[in-house]
């Protein structure tokens, strides 16, 4: 009996032939578009939330097939609901451009050492434009969390800060539905007042006093903080952010930053070189880098007149400075803004034992560190950024040739035009045109 003749069997050998057909097919274009499936794997490995993200490896999409040839790619076209990077998406609001921040290869400086020199670009951060704006993010989140801090109460945030801390605040605080106030020392340079108070911060600066004054700018914060609801009597909280000792600050870093640099370099990191302030960054980063690869050189970079380089050389928190006679400024005896401190903080503290050396900069390596890069690099940073830098170069000579050093290219240099990069004019290096890094630095030149 033929087909024809029996129309049920003929309708089943039909949906058989077209089952077949269509499977043929697809095996025969899945070869077609390659393309797409990369861009779909870098997408997901863009997502914060991924294993990708925090430094893990990809798991295997393929599954074998169970005709002929390569194995069939497996596809999830499913966007991940907290993805804040993939192409096409918007951000929800200031907060979401925060992170993922670029790694730099400083070429002038790779070229001169014989080793990998990368920067992490946090002045790109989209908030307060430093490592800050995640630190402040953090902080208030946790406060949010915890039910310290209500959006749009009134309530307001109290920090004692050098400038960047303050700024990111600033920026968060208005975006995020409460008030800033913030408290700096006075020898700070003016466009960092400025610019909180167009942020619409209120801003206190206050003459330098030592961290045991009731008068310095962190102690005046607290109490400003505990004064606030007697001061308001509107319902209104005042919450001091206390970004030297509170743990969102260190965490911050070890579940944003350290994860990114650990993924950027594929792994391939040897050292990490960060100055401290508050200590926050160098301990979050170690804390992850040590954890994903013990064997990964953690160095602090310290700025003249910080006690923080013999704490970690020699376990004694010292500066020459402190001799008697020969402080010139009550706080740290540098032109250094942001890092560079004489006692010990709960975020430091976090990952001192991780931290396994560290390189003094002075004042005058830090100035000619940073006019290099603006003349060899096109990088215009701050007087923080530089001494990393600075550090790093000295940190990647102590590795084996062809190693990969990692350090943090904190803010711009437009917030230190007044105080910094007015003495690096005074030096005269504007019109100097310096072709040795190492006869810059003071270093020995490598063979």
């Amino acid at each position: 009996m033929s087909l024809s003749d029996h129309p049920k069997a003929y309708g089943t050998a039909a949906l058989v032939a077209a089952f077949a057909a269509g499977v043929l097919v697809t095996l025969g274009f899945k070869d077609a578009y390659p393309e797409l499936e990369s861009r779909f794997q870098e997408k997901k490995r863009r997502r914060p939330g991924s294993r990708a993200a925090d430094g893990g490896r990809e798991p295997n999409p393929r599954r074998s097939s169970i005709f002929w040839g390569a194995p069939v790619t497996l596809e999830d076209h499913e966007q991940d609901a907290g993805s804040s990077r993939s192409d096409g998406v918007v951000e929800d609001g200031i907060a979401g451009c925060i992170g993922h921040t670029p790694l730099i290869n400083m070429r002038s400086l790779s070229e001169a050492t014989g080793r990998t020199i990368l920067g992490k670009a946090e002045f790109l951060n989209g908030a307060g434009g430093s490592p800050k704006d995640r630190v402040a993010l953090s902080i208030i989140r946790a406060a949010e969390r915890d039910g310290q801090l209500v959006p749009h109460r009134g309530d307001t945030i109290y920090e004692g800060t050098v400038g960047s801390t303050g700024i990111s605040l600033a920026t968060l605080a208005r975006a995020m539905g409460y008030r800033a106030h913030i408290c700096m020392p006075d020898d700070q340079s003016r466009e960092k007042s400025d610019l909180l108070r167009a942020l619409g911060a209120a801003v206190e600066r206050v003459p330098v006093a030592p961290i045991t004054s009731p008068d310095h700018f962190v102690n005046l914060a607290r109490r400003r903080a505990a004064e606030h609801a007697a001061a308001r009597a509107d319902g209104s909280r005042g919450f001091f952010a206390d970004q030297f000792e509170t743990p969102a600050n260190w965490e911050a870093h070890a579940a944003g930053t350290g994860p990114e640099i650990w993924r950027q370099t594929g792994g391939l990191v040897d050292a990490f070189v960060a100055g401290a302030g508050t200590g926050g960054t160098v301990a979050g980063v170690a804390r992850h880098l040590k954890e994903r690869r013990p064997a990964v050189r953690v160095v602090l970079a310290d700025p003249q007149g910080s006690g923080l380089y013999h704490k970690v050389k020699h376990g004694v928190m010292y500066a020459p400075t402190e001799r008697e006679g020969t402080r010139r400024r009550q706080q740290v005896d540098s032109m250094v803004e942001g890092i560079g401190v004489n006692r010990v903080t709960a975020n430091f503290e976090a990952g001192r034992d991780l931290v396994d050396d560290a390189v003094k900069v002075a004042d005058e390596q830090a100035c000619r560190m940073a006019r290099w890069l603006v003349e060899n690099d096109g990088l215009f940073l701050g007087s923080s950024s530089a001494v990393n830098c600075a550090a790093a170069v000295v940190a990647a000579l102590q590795l084996p040739p062809g190693s990969v050093v990692v350090t943090v290219l904190c803010d711009s240099g437009t917030r230190h035009l007044s105080k910094f990069w007015k003495h690096i004019k005074d030096m005269g290096l504007e019109e100097h045109e310096a072709t040795d890094l190492f006869a810059e630095l003071g270093l020995e030149k490598q063979a």
